[in-house]
């Protein structure tokens, strides 16, 4: 069984109820699973007056990791329709966002699939529910824990 570390965040709408659309239905899918506090921040890597909310989950499966991509993009599109890009590729406001995270310690680098998630050191939304969930994970290309990636981070 692997152990699977989301992120989710929302920035449109009733952004605790898509939070919470998304978790059941991840059960629903996943089974049991494990939820941080959540986070509120501005919007990473685009401009918008919408703050985003993001929690982490935690859950342990037996599918292989372009299921657990495939059922979580389900779930995304079961709760909003919307494009998480703009036409020229940019990030963009949305209902929900689930992101892969990390799948135990595997490194998995496919067009469709970056685990660990390639900018998770760069966000504390992303960092601060891992280090909750997670505390003793660590990365397997640095090495370094969520909170120790956090400290890096804040310098």
């Amino acid at each position: 069984m692997a152990y699977v570390l989301i992120n989710i965040g929302s920035n449109l709408g009733d952004r605790r109820l898509n939070l919470s659309r998304a978790m059941r239905k991840i059960g629903e899918r996943f089974g049991d699973f494990e939820i941080s506090h959540v986070v509120e921040s501005e919007p990473w890597g685009f401009d918008s007056t919408h703050s985003f909310l993001n929690l982490g989950m935690s859950f342990h499966t037996s599918l292989d990791p372009a299921e657990i991509l495939n059922q979580l993009q389900e779930i995304e599109r079961s709760i909003s329709d919307g494009s998480h890009r703009t036409s020229d590729g940019g990030y963009a406001d949305r209902e929900i966002d689930i992101d892969i995270i990390a799948i135990d310690r595997e490194i998995i680098d496919t067009p469709e699939l970056k685990v660990p998630h390639p900018k998770m050191a760069e966000r504390l939304f992303v960092l601060e529910p891992m280090a909750e969930l997670a505390p003793g994970w660590s990365h397997p290309v640095s090495g370094l824990t969520p909170f120790e990636m956090i400290m890096a981070l804040k310098g």
